[in-house]
């Protein structure tokens, strides 16, 4: 069950954008998310009773779970998909509830010098953590509100690699974001001629993310094959006491291998069924099967 924790003790970091968005690309990829919110304001579940009457938002759903910060220890059970929205002032205790049920941590940063001490801070924390440390938890930050032609992105890339936090990318300045958040949409539920600047600008994000949502409990046979997988069924079909064959279950496994020559040629094939921003993960996943 893998969870995505955005981090950052700083308020008006953008935080619930970013989770939102997170969640809402869950749900572009036919995946169930739960979006638990730890934030005092409870932010993201007005956006998703705004979600509730929006006609282009994905049709996959995306739930609610209203979380006591303090009390963060592990999502409900028969959750697959969960991205948890934490509240300013995150740290010690809390913050170690956080990491604790958190596979991978996203900190938002945004221009300023406040936002960058309170991240640095917070990875200083998050370092520290035997989960972080063993590469169980991945930990990355994301640019809010940073125009990539200004010294500000060069800033920013300089300070994260002065820490040696890696920096997957940054996210405009734009309205279209705060539309999409009164509306209770992403951009990924936008027809993409509406928002392919800002979808190209996720790509390196979902790169790093999309291998942690698509490589447990994958949902459908067809999200496998999208992604390079098939899906076997287990020997040993059950008999009830009426002589009713019982559903099998699926087990998801790695399709065969594919040789580096076979990795574009794969990834262009199944370019129809998968959102453009999303092909350079497509890629990344067929490259992670050994060549022959």
């Amino acid at each position: 069950m893998p969870v995505i924790a955005v981090v950052n003790p700083k308020g008006g970091s953008g935080k619930s954008t970013l989770a939102t968005h997170l969640a809402g690309h869950g749900a572009s990829l036919g995946l169930p998310v739960m979006l638990g919110d730890a934030d005092r304001q409870k932010s993201t579940l007005v956006w998703l009773r705004r979600r509730a009457t929006e006609p282009l938002a994905s049709k996959s759903q995306i739930v609610s779970w209203i979380v006591d910060s303090s009390k963060i220890l592990r999502p409900p059970a028969n959750v697959k998909h969960v991205v948890l929205d934490t509240p300013a002032g995150l740290h010690g205790h809390e913050l170690v509830r956080a990491v604790l049920c958190a596979d991978a941590i996203v900190i938002p940063v945004c221009d300023s010098a406040f936002d960058r001490d309170a991240a640095a801070q917070c990875w200083t924390e998050l370092q520290h953590h035997p989960r972080v440390a063993s590469g169980r938890c991945r930990v990355a930050a994301v640019g809010m509100r940073i125009d990539t032609r200004t010294r500000s992105h060069d800033a920013l890339q300089a300070w994260a690699l002065s820490i040696g936090l890696p920096l997957l990318g940054v996210l405009r300045d734009t309205k279209l974001y705060v539309r999409c958040i009164e509306r209770g949409l992403t951009i990924f539920d936008l027809p993409e001629t509406q928002a392919q600047a800002d979808r190209e600008q996720w790509s390196a994000i979902v790169d790093w993310l999309d291998p942690l949502w698509v490589s447990r409990d994958l949902a459908t046979p067809s999200q496998a094959a999208a992604l390079g997988l098939v899906s076997e069924r287990q020997p040993g079909p059950k008999v009830d006491a009426e002589g009713r064959v019982a559903p099998m279950p699926v087990r998801i496994t790695p399709a065969p291998r594919h040789s580096p020559a076979k990795v574009s040629a794969l990834a262009a094939a199944l370019a129809p069924v998968a959102p453009k921003a999303s092909r350079g993960w497509l890629a990344q996943a067929f490259a992670w099967l050994p060549a022959r």
